[in-house]
């Protein structure tokens, strides 16, 4: 639980923290088009390339951003194993029954592997560099054209910045009750699978009535203090700066890339 990286935020003054949060969520979205379009090794390269210059403008620990991989390592060896067996492919090195291990297979699931990790790292910076605020008021703002639809805009931002605000709480919170119920000689690590999906239990329960109880007092909270989300004004408004205009050419540039190298290399799998 310590190693999820998702809703955490690193406190650090770098270019990408200082961006307009709307210029993130584009970047977001442009990035993983561009992984898809791209259908070769090149254009994932020039994916990572970009990344990499994300991460050092963000001043987050290389070591930190790459821990985020480890929530999907399994699936990403899962899927790996599952292709190599399964793909065909001209250049075979050993086959049994419906099983085949190819050339193709070998560079389809390296592919794969290295798509699916760009895609991880890449959300990930999205929190890593934007607080849960700055990142609902940026989502807000993107679905202002909602509210001519009667779309309840501010509720659905308020609903996903109190989801990423208890993110790790509720990690520590379930640290904290798998300590206790250690010491009371629960075991978490032998047994089958099912014996240890069965010694979660006493985790579960507690924690559901943790979370339950935190929704309640922060209803009753805000209650006290009269919120309404009708018509609320904003501390800090949202502006674009030159560090923006700056992303906006990185974007122009790496969807344009990889679209030459879609045309001209072509597909190399």
């Amino acid at each position: 639980m310590k190693e999820v990286s998702f809703g955490q935020y690193y406190p650090v003054s770098s270019f990408v923290h200082r961006l307009d949060p709307r210029m993130k969520l584009f970047f977001l979205v442009a990035f993983i088009v561009a992984i898809f379009v791209a259908d070769s090794f090149y254009g994932l390269a020039v994916c990572a390339f970009v990344l990499a210059l994300v991460v050092a403008w963000s001043k987050v620990p290389v070591l930190k951003v790459f821990r985020a991989v480890r929530g999907v390592l399994f699936l990403a060896l899962f899927t790996a194993a599952i292709n190599l067996l399964f793909h065909t492919g001209e250049t075979v090195y050993w086959e049994y029954g419906i099983l085949c291990i190819s050339k193709e297979g070998i560079l389809f699931s390296a592919y794969l592997i290295l798509r699916l990790f760009l895609l991880v790292i890449c959300s990930s910076m999205l929190t890593y560099t934007t607080t849960p605020v700055s990142l609902t008021d940026g989502i807000e703002s993107i679905l202002t054209p909602l509210k001519w639809v009667k779309f309840p805009v501010h509720a659905l931002a308020l609903i996903m910045s109190i989801a990423l605000r208890m993110i790790p709480t509720l990690m520590e919170e379930t640290e904290r009750i798998k300590n206790a119920q250690t010491a009371r000689g629960a075991n978490f690590e032998s047994g089958n699978l099912f014996k240890r999906i069965k010694a979660f239990i006493p985790v579960l329960i507690p924690l559901l009535l943790s979370a339950f109880r935190r929704a309640d007092e922060l209803s009753d909270a805000m209650e006290a203090r009269c919120y309404k989300g009708e018509k609320r004004t904003k501390y800090k408004k949202l502006q674009f700066t030159w560090r923006d205009l700056v992303v906006l050419f990185v974007i122009a540039a790496l969807i344009t890339g990889v679209a030459l190298l879609r045309v001209y290399v072509g597909e190399i799998l």
